[in-house]
């Protein structure tokens, strides 16, 4: 899916979502930035799915209230391309907070892809604030935790895989070090 097309789309259903729209505007502008720690005939699909990445929060889209699978699904359907709706299903550690819900069996319809490009898409979104303010690794979690009390999913969810996530960020930013001009 082109970028043009997968920021259309997001815009078509997120844009009466308010915050969830700045959100992925801003995630998707900050991919952009960390594109060079990917390979450049990836770093379209990156972009892509940084602004498909919460599609699924979408009323219309939303089943299963999970949005990472709900967002796959729609984009399934909609014949986007498996890597692309595998990216969506799980970017941002989305199996932890499957575990949570019960749903790691409609999670497994896509791959887990362990690659740069989920390492960065991770990376920005773990670095964008609900309203799209650019925050570090920790302030986001600290947003995320404070947003959701201590013993709901999320809150479990995102702690459980804390370190998974900094790993990304830190794996994305070590790979955009390696690519500076000295």
């Amino acid at each position: 899916m082109e970028v043009a097309v997968a920021e259309r789309l997001a815009s078509e259903l997120l844009t009466p979502l308010g915050d969830r729209w700045r959100h992925v505007q801003a995630v998707a502008a900050a991919a952009w930035e960390v594109s060079a720690a990917v390979d450049p005939e990836e770093r379209d699909l990156l972009v892509a799915a940084a602004w498909l990445h919460d599609i699924g929060y979408a009323p219309p889209i939303g089943h299963l209230r999970f949005h990472p699978v709900d967002g796959a699904r729609f984009l399934e359907s909609h014949d986007a391309p498996k890597r692309l709706c595998a990216l969506v299903a799980h970017h941002s550690c989305a199996r932890y907070e499957a575990e949570e819900r019960g749903l790691t069996a409609e999670l497994s319809a896509w791959e887990l892809e362990v690659s740069p490009v989920m390492d960065a898409l991770c990376a920005a979104d773990m670095t964008t604030g609900p309203q799209g303010q650019r925050f570090t690794f920790d302030e986001r979690i600290a947003e995320i935790l404070s947003r959701y009390g201590d013993g709901s999913i999320v809150h479990r969810s995102v702690t459980r895989a804390r370190a998974d996530l900094q790993a990304t960020v830190e794996r994305t930013t070590a790979r955009l070090v390696a690519v500076q001009p000295r």
